[in-house]
């Protein structure tokens, strides 16, 4: 598959994800929340595209050591959710970098409607190509996004080059546990768009060598068993929007991918990590 041709799925799949943005003003909406007035306190319960929601975004956070003086760059930050409960809860900047349009955008209405915007920002642009200068940031974070992305060297060699020396970086990641048969690859490929999964060791030995080396390394594989099976369950409770929204085709594509991929945590294939390292000085 051609770089170009794997960037258009990516972006295909998150332009008809069930998490979207007339999902959540929608959500909103049904909790008598008015438009006008919204809070990242109403936000939170509905944007948190990624495991664990606020509260894992919080224990990341802490092992970053994240500080109301810092500026943080969250990589492929999609809807936007944990910049702006990061700049709520904590006050410092953060800027958003992802690679779909719409995402891109959503997360940008959304903050401005939040009144979150003089501390958060978002840029347009590819992991692989970051457009900000060296040492531009404090600390580097993503969630739960890096498998989508090829070419883990030069992402890992990207996340440390925007990171100033003795920032943190921290993130979580879906991760394989062993060599993963051709055809399992190729179907999580084709219907999750996860173009190369990472081990956890691939993940340290790449951080050693980009002179990032980790300072706490947890395996998260059973806790996000059980989150996953929860989670698949969310997005079959939000059937009738999906289908409103994208059609029912595109609902039991997603249904089936994302029930072949739970299938994988709980027969012990994939896993997840959550790594925090922090960039050499000199």
């Amino acid at each position: 598959m051609s770089a170009a041709t794997h960037v258009d799925g990516v972006t295909g799949f998150y332009d008809s994800h069930p998490i979207n943005e007339e999902q959540i003003l929608g959500a909103l909406r049904a909790q008598g929340v008015p438009l006008d007035a919204v809070t990242e306190s109403d936000l939170k319960a509905f944007d948190q595209d990624h495991y664990g929601g606020v509260e894992a975004l919080e224990t990341l956070a802490r092992r970053a050591g994240i500080a109301r003086a810092h500026h943080v760059l969250d990589v492929c930050s999609g809807m936007g959710g944990p910049a702006r409960y990061l700049a709520h809860w904590l006050g410092c900047r953060v800027t958003g970098l992802d690679l779909t349009e719409s995402r891109y955008r959503g997360a940008v209405r959304l903050t401005q409607l939040a009144r979150l915007d003089h501390l958060v920002d978002y840029r347009l642009g590819n992991a692989l190509a970051m457009p900000f200068p060296a040492a531009t940031f404090d600390v580097v974070i993503a969630q739960e996004s890096w498998a989508h992305i090829p070419d883990k060297p030069r992402l890992v060699a990207e996340a440390v080059r925007v990171l100033r020396p003795g920032g943190a970086l921290a993130f979580t990641d879906i991760v394989r546990r062993d060599e993963l048969p051709e055809a399992v690859a190729r179907r999580l490929q084709e219907g999750m768009t996860f173009i190369e999964i990472e081990s956890a060791p691939g993940y340290v030995r790449l951080l050693e060598e980009h002179a990032c080396p980790p300072v706490q390394v947890d395996d998260l594989s059973d806790v996000w068993t059980a989150l996953l099976q929860r989670r698949l369950e969310m997005y079959r409770s939000l059937k009738d929007s999906t289908v409103a929204k994208f059609g029912l085709s595109r609902y039991e594509a997603y249904d089936d991918a994302y029930g072949f991929f739970v299938s994988l945590y709980e027969r012990n294939v994939l896993g997840g990590v959550r790594i925090t390292a922090r960039k050499l000085a000199g």
